[in-house]
């Protein structure tokens, strides 16, 4: 374990193994310890790096609404990427975490080998989609200030989490999950790296996105997990890594 102050927040990431760099973001609600049957997997062969986003896990909950948002997630992303002396690697996420992915990608493709997009979406060209989806990020956010802790669900990816912060997952839902416009959904045709779609065959909010992305990023390797549903890398892991090594091992050197 390690930690980042970065303008006084202390971020919490993992840097386990060695070999080319794998980053990994996890979903809102869920911490680094997703990742760890991931870890286990490819360590020998990669270097892979997961972290607690803000008000998440072990990762510190600023006071102030406006330390939470897509930009900063970014900017962290790139922050552990540098402390690790990671000029480029193959960026990856799960929900949440592929949605900021997507973003990094966009924001950093200098940085960006390839991707990796777990049960994810990429945003709403419809302004009135993405209202939708931004009501239930309040609506998340609502349950965390009158519920507590007790408001995180039992699916498998929370399961697996240990968070310090109700309120910061609260100003999470608020400030990350809320999505602002449409960039990330329109980047898709534009991205030029090698880009993996995996999503659980029982995911059923995410496989209609499966499918749009799958079509819309050039050259995108694409595969449904049996017996798997949000969580397809604790759900199903020996078919979910089985995915991962293809493709990671599709890249050019």
């Amino acid at each position: 374990m390690a930690t980042l102050n970065r303008n006084g927040v202390n971020l919490h990431y993992v840097d386990d193994g060695s070999g080319p760099a794998i980053m990994l973001t996890h979903g809102f609600a869920a911490a680094s310890q997703m990742w760890q049957g991931q870890m286990e997997a490819f360590r020998d062969r990669y270097r892979v790096i997961a972290w607690d986003m803000r008000g998440h896990g072990q990762t510190d909950s600023p006071e102030d609404p406006a330390d939470y948002s897509e930009p900063a997630t970014i900017a962290d992303i790139a922050a552990i990427l540098d402390a690790c002396g990671v000029e480029s690697a193959v960026i990856g996420g799960l929900s949440l975490g592929g949605y900021m992915s997507l973003a990094f990608n966009l924001a950093h493709p200098e940085r960006t080998r390839a991707l990796m997009l777990f049960d994810t979406g990429p945003g709403y060209n419809n302004p009135k989609g993405r209202e939708g989806w931004n009501q239930f990020a309040i609506r998340r956010a609502e349950a965390f200030e009158t519920q507590g802790l007790a408001s995180l669900g039992d699916s498998a990816e929370v399961r697996a989490a240990r968070h310090r912060s109700a309120d910061g997952l609260a100003k999470a839902a608020r400030g990350m999950l809320t999505q602002r416009d449409a960039s990330v959904i329109q980047s898709l045709p534009s991205i030029d790296k090698p880009t993996l779609v995996v999503t659980g065959a029982n995911d059923q909010n995410f496989l209609a996105a499966h499918s749009y992305m799958s079509e819309q990023i050039p050259g995108a390797m694409n595969f449904l997990i049996a017996d798997a549903g949000h969580a397809a890398n604790i759900d199903n892991p020996a078919d979910f890594n089985a995915a991962v090594e293809t493709f990671l091992g599709s890249l050019p050197d």
